[in-house]
């Protein structure tokens, strides 16, 4: 049976996601940005926490892991290993390649550092459904903040070659702020165009522009495409090696 997925807000602009297996009821919460949103959605759908499955160690993705824990005091966290010093207390620690059950589902880990050395993201490949994290959001990715742009490059070249209808869930609501930057570096795209009317339109009606899909991010987001001819004419780059001009995109959107 495919996973049931439920999506909703977490302090300013997180989301939080659970994934519920409807043929065993096990149920994980992907990260724990805030213990009150987590409880309630599991209230409101009924669900019984199994899993918290972390993607790294940023407050604002575990802040809520004790809040949720002493409500369901047997659920199981699970976190990346080269997190295991700042996250203490998991109960399992995964790496690239394993694959972690939620009931009779299977998430395999992907190792993507960039926006920390330790981060994790969870595909779940039955269902073609990428948990992100803070790696790639719609039309953005996570700032390098603890290892080269050109490491979190390689990582999103990773998420890249999975497929195509892959349906992605990222940490966060940038995705308006990313779109405007996007039109910036790829004024010309018409898909990008199209895609900003559209989110202006979500927006306006405070309706969430997740989950997105892998095939609209290789479309439209500036940063799954450094390679490509526009955006490198675009930043006087023509020609230049790919990670170098990720770096250059990343840099630019740090300073917007």
């Amino acid at each position: 049976m495919p996973a049931q997925i439920h999506q909703f807000m977490c302090l300013q602009d997180n989301f939080g996601v659970l994934i519920h297996d409807p043929a065993t009821g096990a149920t994980a919460s992907m990260d724990a940005p805030e213990a009150g949103p987590v409880l309630a959605a599991l209230a409101e759908t009924g669900w019984t926490l199994t899993d918290i499955l972390v993607t790294h160690h940023h407050n604002d993705h575990i802040g809520g892991i004790p809040g949720v824990r002493e409500k369901f005091p047997s659920a199981r966290i699970v976190a990346p290993e080269k997190d295991r010093a700042r996250i203490p207390g998991a109960d399992t620690y995964v790496s690239e390649n394993e694959n972690i059950k939620v009931g009779n589902l299977t998430a395999r880990v992907i190792e993507t550092p960039g926006h920390t050395t330790g981060h994790i993201v969870y595909f779940f490949e039955e269902d073609h459904l990428l948990v992100a994290g803070d790696t790639l959001f719609a039309l953005g990715c996570g700032r390098a903040f603890e290892a080269p742009p050109a490491v979190l490059h390689a990582s999103l070249q990773k998420l890249a070659a999975l497929p195509l209808d892959t349906k992605i869930y990222c940490g966060h609501e940038y995705t308006l702020s990313n779109a405007k930057f996007s039109l910036t570096v790829d004024p010309a795209n018409e898909a990008l165009r199209e895609r900003f009317a559209e989110i202006e339109s979500l927006r306006a009606a405070n309706l969430p522009t997740l989950p997105t899909t892998l095939a609209l991010e290789l479309k439209t987001n500036p940063f799954l495409r450094a390679s490509d001819s526009a955006i490198q004419k675009q930043l006087a780059m023509s020609g230049a090696d790919p990670a170098a001009v990720f770096t250059e995109l990343r840099e630019l959107k740090n300073k917007a």
